[in-house]
């Protein structure tokens, strides 16, 4: 498994249901010990119009995966978070939900030689360096702003790939514009549209919560499910540039206000449905 798996889902796209499993038990499983019975998924799932059958299916594939296992508790069939998925939750937790101004302090470079006998580990390492927020300077050097540094540090670390790279902090002084230059390390023409995707998609579900009308647990939870599964994909693309290398109609920001908008009405009452179904069927 890559960290990519968490996110995999083509961004843009609607959510397939084993993203929106992602997003459930990222949320709310680990706090219930990390394992949520397969009864209470597919009660979970109804109310975001997934099918049993859907269901199976994606847990089956999650299993394959390694991002979740297998577990019976109290003679109930239900799935777990594995280890690794609980790894990367925790610090994808820290890119979805915490936000940092970035500040010109340099770069991090990853350089990185994989043999040919080991390229699955190649596949990995960038797989994962892309989940840190890395571009693509050439084939074996990689770039990220300086706060990547300790994430990534960590990361390849604990995962065994420390072994493949060499990371160094650097300045940029020549020969070009860095605002040019992270256009070639990054697609930000792809990220910008995936903002303004994200801006035009939920921003008549702000309005529907801005209201002082009371508020459905229930709706809460649906809505909170779907924006989070459409938001927690962005974080992962978007390096964290600092403005001053960012185009002009650059919507990062406008894009994160409405993210945190819905969070603030919306995360206490999903969490009190998902919570009750938790409690009543687990």
């Amino acid at each position: 498994m890559t960290a990519s798996d968490l996110v995999d889902d083509s961004p843009g796209q609607p959510a397939p249901p084993r993203s929106l499993i992602v997003t459930v038990y990222g949320l709310y499983a680990r706090e219930v010990g990390g394992w949520i019975s397969v009864s209470t998924l597919i009660r979970l799932l109804a109310e975001l119009d997934v099918d049993a059958q859907a269901v199976r299916s994606s847990i089956s594939r999650l299993k394959r995966r390694e991002i979740l296992v297998a577990e019976r508790r109290d003679g109930r069939a239900g799935y777990a978070l594995s280890p690794y998925a609980r790894s990367v939750l925790e610090t994808g937790d820290r890119r979805i939900f915490e936000r940092h101004a970035a500040t010109d302090d340099g770069w991090v470079i990853a350089v990185f030689s994989v043999p040919e006998s080991e390229r699955r580990h190649r596949h990995q390492l960038r797989s994962r360096l892309a989940w840190l927020g890395f571009g693509t300077v050439s084939s074996g050097v990689w770039i990220a702003p300086a706060h990547a540094l300790d994430d990534t540090r960590d990361h390849l670390l604990q995962h065994g790939l420390n072994q493949y790279v060499d990371l160094f902090r650097a300045d940029y002084v020549a020969f070009g514009d860095p605002a040019e230059q992270v256009g070639r390390w990054w697609d930000l023409e792809a990220l910008q549209k995936l903002y303004d995707d994200f801006v035009a998609e939920f921003t008549p579900m702000a309005g529907r919560w801005s209201g002082t009308g009371e508020v459905s647990d229930r709706a809460a939870f649906i809505d909170y499910v779907q924006v989070l599964t459409a938001w927690r994909r962005l974080p992962y693309l978007d390096p964290g540039l600092p403005t001053a290398l960012l185009p002009a109609t650059w919507s990062g920001a406008t894009a994160a206000d409405l993210f945190s908008t819905l969070r603030h009405a919306l995360a206490d009452p999903a969490h009190e449905f998902a919570r009750g179904l938790l409690t009543d069927l687990s």
